[in-house]
């Protein structure tokens, strides 16, 4: 039974991070943290890296603290919140950086109606280059008339 709840404990902090995305895409880095969100909205960059690329790392903080604690002294409930987080981490990259701007070639031909969507909305994303008047900051859910826009 108890493994249970901390499979139910992940997949709830999994589809939660969506709602953190959202808020922290949409009132942090469009937000105070714009200078390092900035890089990410113009065109071409021509780096490997972005400053952008530090929210990786603010957001593995909290799931590598909570792998710790959820594993010392014994494992509890926040190793597998951490997990979730570290889940969605993993989920955010490969749609954001590999689908979405094509950091890494993997996935060039992808027909998928759902994937497609999240690529337009994306797209409508990045058409504002500032920081205000921003649209469609979740990663993973978004509005349907993106996903209706595909024709097979």
């Amino acid at each position: 039974m108890e493994i249970l709840l901390y499979i139910a404990i992940t997949v709830l902090t999994f589809s939660f991070m969506e709602l953190v995305t959202w808020f922290t895409h949409k009132y942090i880095m469009h937000g105070f943290l714009w200078y390092l969100h900035e890089d990410h909205h113009q065109p071409k960059y021509p780096h490997v890296f972005e400053k952008n690329d530090a929210f990786f790392i603010i957001f593995a903080i909290p799931s590598i603290a909570l792998f710790y604690f959820g594993a010392v002294p014994k494992l509890n409930f926040m190793f597998f919140i951490g997990l979730g987080i570290f889940f969605y981490g993993i989920a955010y990259f490969l749609i954001h950086d590999v689908l979405i701007h094509q950091r890494f070639k993997w996935f060039k031909n992808i027909k998928n109606k759902y994937l497609i969507g999240l690529r337009k909305a994306h797209k409508v994303h990045h058409k504002h280059l500032d920081k205000e008047d921003g649209e469609c900051f979740g990663m993973l859910w978004v509005p349907k008339k993106f996903h209706k826009q595909f024709k097979a």
